[in-house]
């Protein structure tokens, strides 16, 4: 059965993966409202900075950093961690978001010059704290590049 289903799953993804070659151009950037443009631009500032401290402070006190090749850390003391030393220019950019009540996304690029093609992608779920700003629940985000290669024999 197990069998079945993933061949049923590899013929739908077949057409949708000959519908975006691998050399496509980015998709474009969408304008946020200011209140979710916050998010990024803090974001921003606060990983340019090296602070960990402030970047765990935009996360809710329950929130989740899903990084690549690590376990996921949750709560601002473990985000605190995760990030350490970590950080340096970033330039973030929405291609996607939405928003109903208290909850909301975004998608996006990023990259570490203000000029070029993204370097990865990732995904923010968002909450509103009680003060009514927007939180992150979750950042999860992945590299563009291709994965290295374990060194041969």
């Amino acid at each position: 059965m197990r069998n079945v289903v993933w061949l049923l799953l590899s013929l739908v993804a077949l057409p949708l993966a000959a519908q975006q070659p691998a050399n496509s151009p980015e998709l474009p950037t969408v304008s946020l409202p200011p209140e979710l443009d916050r998010v990024l631009r803090e974001y921003e500032r606060e990983w340019g900075a090296r602070n960990a401290a402030g970047l765990a402070a935009l996360f809710a006190e329950d929130g989740f950093v899903m990084q690549g090749s690590r376990p996921p850390a949750r709560g601002r003391a473990a985000i605190i961690h995760a990030y350490t030393g970590a950080g340096g220019p970033l330039f973030l950019r929405a291609l996607a978001y939405s928003t109903e009540g208290n909850t909301g996304w975004i998608i996006g690029g990023y990259k570490g010059q203000s000029s070029g093609t993204d370097d990865g992608k990732f995904v923010l779920a968002l909450k509103k704290g009680i003060d009514g700003r927007w939180l992150i629940a979750a950042d999860i985000d992945n590299s563009n590049r291709p994965p290295r290669r374990p060194p041969g024999p």
